[in-house]
């Protein structure tokens, strides 16, 4: 399917184009000030104008019924402002993100984007870590927060753009430069994960030098590129043979990441999402901890871990308890250890400062073996001895519900709880229920359910019907 949409150029190939309809396509499809026109004759026969609507994806109800006095006319979920130009003829036109066209006003550059699917959004929150694959050293590298990107060779070609989650898949954006051995661009990048395709002369391309991957849901696949943020080393061990690193951010894997030869010891560059790692060494099949770090947490089967943080620093704080001898925290960013984490007894109570990843997340103190969740938190889910407080660390949405103030229990619920009515609790503040969270980029659906009641938000006019026959809402969170 070819689609016309709003984060996008349009991407078509019109090859035989003039043979199959009765006009000129130049003068059907245009770019101007940033705009994407096309133009429509009242006198085009419908067979004609069902041609036009299928060539540019367009919906048919929009070529068959703009010449109905409207100024404006929204289809399939664009906004399309309707120009009358004379008497049988109009312009149909909506604003594309994007910038201009690379060849100026008057021209559209018509390619093939089918494999593109909507889940465009930036990846770098959800992924854990990340090494790269090139086959050539040269054609990627990243310093001081700069990525440039090299294609070599291919100078047959007019023109080069550089494509992906990092634009968001825009077609324009970023045009490489032409140099004696291939394109080359550098663009500013934070570290994490982003997904991208080369555009030559309107033909997309995976990297041919890199051999990470991904499915693109359409037939094709994406290359994956990766913008480091951390250095593992070990000094000495010169005599080795193979050195790797494992940790909990790779499920302990032990023969993944391979460390290389340096002067002096041993490393590997990779990308660490935030938050805070156990890991250890593995020198020709022994484990070993970190010789140069002195952070060091029980892995509660009597052995350690070396453990590192990447991010800013939170604190868990119980107050009180000050008879206890032992208290630790556990949650889902642990897998629920409960002989990991432990609190250092302070003046009026116990302190442990801790680095997470943006996200939401579910805790409980372990004071002298026994679970509780966290009392001068008001947010939780559960009940009884199955409550789990909740730490949102840093929330990128609120959740809130007005007019509701006599209600004794609001839920916010949706596909990012899998519609569980339980999760989560809204807390009243001020006449008002409100619950923050930390949701990836990316499309959500939800509702409210206030006294066991389902409902969607009164004040969100987005919204999809379901499968019951009722409205969701709608929530996009932006890269």
């Amino acid at each position: 399917m070819r689609k016309l949409c709003g984060s996008f150029l349009i991407l078509l190939l019109l090859t035989g184009l003039e043979a199959r309809a009765q006009f000129d396509p130049s003068r059907v499809c245009h770019l101007e000030d940033g705009k994407l026109i096309i133009s429509l004759d009242k006198r085009w026969t419908q067979e004609q104008k069902i041609e036009v609507s299928r060539l540019f994806d367009l919906d048919s109800s929009l070529v068959l019924n703009v010449y109905d006095g409207k100024q404006q006319i929204t289809a399939g979920g664009t906004t399309w402002k309707i120009t009358k130009v004379d008497d049988y003829r109009v312009e149909i036109s909506k604003v594309i993100s994007g910038g201009a066209s690379p060849t100026g006003t008057g021209t559209v550059i018509m390619m093939d984007d089918s494999w593109i699917n909507a889940q465009g959004a930036n990846t770098r929150e959800s992924e854990a870590y990340g090494v790269n694959r090139l086959t050539l050293f040269n054609v990627f590298n990243y310093h001081a927060g700069i990525a440039t990107f090299f294609l070599p060779k291919r100078l047959e070609a007019n023109q080069v753009y550089l494509s992906g989650t990092f634009n968001n898949w825009g077609t324009l954006q970023t045009p490489m430069m032409k140099t004696d051995s291939g394109w080359i661009v550098s663009i500013r990048l934070t570290p994490g994960k982003y997904l991208y395709k080369y555009i030559l002369d309107g033909r997309w391309m995976q990297d041919p030098y890199n051999r990470l991957e991904e499915d693109d849901e359409n037939g094709g696949n994406n290359s994956v590129i990766f913008c480091y943020n951390y250095r593992f080393g070990l000094q000495g061990n010169l005599a080795a043979k193979s050195v790797h690193v494992a940790g909990s951010f790779n499920n302990w894997n032990p023969d993944e990441l391979s460390m290389r030869r340096v002067p002096g010891g041993w490393a590997l560059y990779l990308f660490l999402r935030e938050g805070t790692h156990a890991y250890k060494f593995i020198v020709d099949g022994q484990w070993i901890l970190d010789p140069a770090n002195k952070i060091l947490r029980p892995d509660g089967s009597g052995h350690e871990n070396s453990f590192l943080s990447i991010g800013d620093t939170m604190h868990f704080r119980l107050r009180g308890y000050t008879d206890a001898s032992k208290v630790a925290v556990a949650g889902n960013f642990n897998g629920w250890n409960p002989n990991e984490i432990y609190l250092e007894k302070v003046e009026g109570g116990w302190v442990i400062p801790y680095v997470l990843a943006p996200g939401t997340y579910e805790y409980k103190f372990i004071v002298d073996g026994k679970w509780m969740p966290d009392p001068a938190n008001p947010y939780s889910i559960g009940s009884g001895e199955f409550e789990n407080s909740i730490r949102v660390i840093k929330p990128n949405h609120t959740f809130v519900l007005e007019d509701y103030a006599g209600a004794k229990q609001v839920v916010v619920t949706g596909s990012f709880t899998g519609w569980n009515p339980k999760n989560y609790r809204m807390l009243k503040v001020n006449d008002k229920w409100v619950f923050p969270i930390y949701l990836n980029p990316g499309k959500y659906t939800y509702k409210f359910i206030v006294d066991g009641k389902w409902m969607e938000d009164p004040v969100n006019e987005h919204w999809e019907t379901n499968q019951y026959g009722t409205k969701n809402s709608i929530l996009w969170i932006e890269p």
